[in-house]
């Protein structure tokens, strides 16, 4: 299921400290352009990022605050600020999956039924979304985190049940290209591939999920439903999540094994 775009319920004290930063920016008169290119010692963000700190979408960590200060001539404000309104917010529970996506340092996903849209080829796609040509640009476009150059992607591990290779999604045809992306994709991205094996008795088989770490190590997690997907962040809930991907991971296989049993699939089951 794709990420539902809708109201995301804001932290006010991330807004807060969004709204300052704006404001030293506009002092300067430069665009959210010009300050993502100043990040990180000229090695950049996505404007999107300094767009998603701005409406309180996200959180920085406090060596981009104490940068942006720098670079802004803030003073010390801006570090002041991200003490005392970004230090212990939370991203809120009904959060939009989408920018914690595009600014996760590190995305952990769990398939249990279908390819992962970060993998999903353009004809698998299109048949998940019933034909409908701009949702399927919309995912195709998302998988631009994976080969952008600034920021670097997302170290991204992709664990797949094994029942994903064998459940036919449109036709044989988009099956056999679908698997072929996933090998050239564990060959050429910064991703790693790994293949579930199938089995009844674990926590994974309740739902698929994904756990973001951001820049700041926070964790944020998102599980599908048949109604739409839930964005997470309270401790217990990624916990529980943790001890199901302990046990995903302890029947994975690694990626040279894995990468052998889904062209094995794609020769012998999709011809």
């Amino acid at each position: 299921m794709a990420p539902r775009r809708s109201k995301a319920k804001i932290s006010p004290s991330l807004v807060a400290f969004g709204r300052r930063f704006r404001r030293y920016r506009d002092a300067k008169g430069w665009s959210q352009e010009n300050v993502a290119r100043r990040a990180h010692d000229g090695g950049g963000v996505t404007p999107q990022y300094i767009g998603q700190i701005e409406t309180g979408r996200t959180r920085c960590t406090r060596e981009f605050a104490e940068e942006m200060d720098r670079e802004l001539e803030a003073g010390g404000e801006l570090i002041e600020l991200w003490e005392d309104f970004v230090k212990g917010a939370t991203f809120p529970t009904w959060y939009e999956w989408l920018p914690v996506e595009e600014t996760a340092a590190e995305l952990t996903c769990y398939s249990l039924s279908l390819v992962h849209g970060l993998l999903q080829t353009p004809a698998y796609a299109e048949v998940l979304l019933y034909g409908d040509k701009e949702k399927t640009d919309e995912r195709m476009a998302r998988q631009g985190i994976l080969t952008r150059q600034n920021p670097a992607p997302p170290g991204c591990t992709f664990l797949i049940d094994e029942g994903v290779f064998l459940r036919e999604v449109g036709s044989p045809e988009i099956m056999r290209e679908q698997l072929q992306h996933l090998v050239e994709a564990s060959r050429t991205l910064k991703a790693a591939v790994h293949v579930v094996k199938m089995r009844g008795d674990h926590l994974g088989n309740i739902s698929s999920f994904t756990i973001a770490t951001m820049e700041d190590m926070a964790e944020v997690a998102y599980i599908e439903s048949p109604a739409r997907g839930f964005t997470l962040e309270e401790y217990d809930e990624i916990t529980a999540l943790r001890r199901a991907l302990r046990e995903v991971r302890a029947l994975a296989l690694p990626v040279d094994q894995s990468l052998d049993f889904i062209r094995k699939v794609q020769a012998e089951r999709w011809i």
